[in-house]
């Protein structure tokens, strides 16, 4: 793991992090990890059933930002791959096609 990255930054994501470690995001299992809000999103949009948490000293809305971005976009974003499945779309797109 790349010191210099949060917990949460997938190792084949190459965006840098976006603000301190500020949120924990769980998957279903509950095992979490603590990243910053650009990368705990990413994980949080990869995840089926995940939950994200600020974390004590986070900035305000820090989990609600976090939430919110997530919902935009796609699991593994930083794959460039053709994406048609449901799985492989966002939230956000699968209600618009659901038209809700």
């Amino acid at each position: 793991m790349d010191p210099d990255r949060c917990p949460a930054a997938h190792p084949e994501d190459p965006t840098p992090c976006a603000g301190p470690v500020a949120v924990t995001v769980l998957d279903s299992t509950r095992t979490g990890a603590h990243g910053c809000e650009h990368h705990g999103a990413r994980l949080l949009a990869s995840l089926d059933k995940g939950w994200v948490y600020a974390l004590p000293d986070a900035p305000p809305g820090a989990a609600i930002r976090t939430f919110k971005a997530a919902d935009s976009l796609r699991p593994f974003c930083w794959l460039d791959t053709p994406r048609t499945k449901p799985s492989q779309l966002s939230r956000a797109e699968n209600r618009a096609r659901q038209g809700r």
